[in-house]
């Protein structure tokens, strides 16, 4: 069952996966960024939801024939009909876009379940398709041959890489127009609440640059006489 509280997740809603990398940036966690990864149309609001994972291996062509999808029990298979509502499918493809991940079947049976998201390290068969559904879907670009042809599905739920972020079953996962970036679980909470607040600031700043004011004791607030400003700001707007 889902940990993650609701009042967090729609934090996290609210917040950019840039302001989510500084913020881990300060605890020590510089390679939670999920690289070369893009989402296939514009979000609105930021994706968020538990990492539950698939991990390829290099496939052994005498055990990943077409007939391996009559198997209920497929890894691939299995994740999309086992990845619960509400979370996000994270999938380990090595970085390898050269056969896809999943295609718009899947995807959609994704959607249809509830699920938050889908991301994979790899590509999409049926990107055009992909990027008409209301799920926000994040690959490295678009492939046409089957996953079998060089990726073999081996494992769900289990810590896996995906463009070089360590991801664990549970992980919180956020995405936006940037890109995907992993909390890790046990932080998710207090993240979100400092994100709060450090988009509250980065929105005051913009404000006053957009005026005219220097950044020099602005950004970042070395200045005490912003500060005081910034808590009259964040009053007036309820922020």
């Amino acid at each position: 069952m889902s940990t993650l509280k609701p009042e967090t997740r729609d934090k996290l809603k609210a917040v950019s996966t840039a302001t989510l990398a500084s913020i881990l940036y300060k605890r020590g966690l510089r390679s939670q960024f999920i690289q070369d990864v893009r989402p296939l149309h514009p979000l609105k609001e930021s994706m968020v939801g538990e990492a539950f994972t698939l991990r390829y291996m290099p496939a052994r062509e005498d055990l990943n024939d077409m007939s391996v999808f009559r198997d209920p029990e497929h890894p691939q298979r299995k994740a999309v009909e086992t990845c619960p509502p509400g979370a996000v499918l994270v999938m380990d493809s090595r970085k390898d876009a050269r056969a896809a991940s999943a295609g718009g079947i899947l995807v959609t049976r994704l959607q249809a379940r509830g699920v938050a998201g889908v991301v994979t390290d790899g590509g999409f068969r049926d990107s055009a398709e992909i990027a008409t559904l209301d799920i926000p879907a994040f690959h490295s670009r678009p492939s046409a041959p089957t996953n079998l042809t060089l990726n073999q599905a081996i494992d769900i739920n289990v810590p896996i890489g995906c463009g070089d972020a360590p991801v664990f079953p549970g992980d919180v996962v956020v995405g936006d127009n940037d890109g995907v970036i992993i909390l890790p679980a046990a932080l998710a909470d207090e993240i979100a609440e400092e994100a709060v607040g450090m988009t509250a600031y980065e929105d005051f700043v913009t404000e006053r640059v957009r005026e005219g004011h220097t950044i020099i004791g602005l950004y970042p607030a070395t200045n005490e006489k912003n500060l005081e400003l910034f808590a009259e700001w964040r009053k007036q707007n309820g922020r």
